[in-house]
């Protein structure tokens, strides 16, 4: 069963009074401990209602009420997810809440989280159903990985420059465990590169002579806001490369182009939303 932790607002975190290193410390090992316990789904302080607003709908047409609100006992200040045998189970749990927080001062509510299963099989349901299904499948990220002719550091390094990343990891084979089963004019190769752009992520590596194929068949989608932006990375990639698509506008765009870049790799330069919509 899962069981959600509400600590109720007061008037320290209603003025953003944060925690002391002290509590922040304290609370931290009350969530790792339910992480070692194998009972820990997910945790997050709330923001001051000042930050929120309220939506209340009055037949069907939403009304908006911006924060902060006066009745500091209704918010709530923070919450935590977690798993338990049972309520008495849950109850014992939160009574380890840190005495800290609040100088000892504070008020919990618990309550428990509907399952899948306390509801009517129907197709409503279903639509719910469904949905936790496609979750599950979903990985926790997704990128391209490249690979290279011995030349993927030099790549991952102009990547980095043009797009505005940052090298976030560059392995050779010498400083991997493959270290001995790599020839010595490979040891300064890369086995692993990493670069991140903004919240994205771009991975490549060099392939030996013997297994390494030229690539085809695909292209590098990257997306820009503005036509400028677009343009200047187009720019950045093609060079040294070859133009396959000049940039230009398109019926589905104001900027759009495709080039093969110095190290082969395929790339196609979008603007997300035609200027003016």
């Amino acid at each position: 069963m899962k069981f959600m932790i509400m600590r109720k607002a007061d008037a320290n975190t209603e003025a953003e009074v944060m925690p002391t290193q002290a509590q922040l410390a304290a609370m931290g090992h009350y969530n790792e401990q339910m992480v070692k316990d194998g009972v820990f789904v997910d945790g997050m302080g709330l923001k001051p209602s000042h930050y929120g607003a309220r939506i209340n709908f009055h037949d069907g047409v939403p009304v908006v009420t911006d924060g902060p609100f006066t009745e500091t006992n209704e918010l709530l200040a923070g919450f935590t997810l977690f798993e338990a045998e049972s309520k008495a189970e849950a109850i014992e749990r939160v009574k380890q809440w840190p005495t800290c927080d609040g100088d000892g001062n504070v008020s919990l509510e618990l309550r428990q989280l509907f399952t899948m299963e306390d509801f009517v099989e129907g197709e409503g349901l279903e639509v719910h159903r469904n949905l936790d299904t496609r979750l599950q499948r979903q990985p926790a990220s997704i990128c391209a990985h490249l690979n290279f002719n011995g030349e993927c550091a030099e790549a991952m390094n102009f990547y980095a420059d043009t797009l505005g990343g940052e090298i976030q990891m560059m392995m050779t084979f010498g400083n991997s465990p493959m270290a001995g089963d790599i020839g010595a004019e490979w040891q300064d190769k890369i086995i692993h590169a990493c670069i991140t752009v903004g919240k994205l992520k771009l991975m490549g590596c060099d392939v030996p002579p013997d297994r390494y194929q030229k690539p085809q068949g695909f292209s590098v989608q990257v997306s820009f806001a503005d036509t400028e932006r677009a343009r200047a990375a187009f720019t950045g990639l093609a060079d040294g490369g070859a133009i396959n698509m000049p940039f230009t506008e398109t019926f589905w765009s104001k900027g759009f182009g495709m080039v093969t870049d110095r190290f082969g790799i395929s790339w196609m330069v979008n603007t997300d939303t035609p200027e003016g919509q």
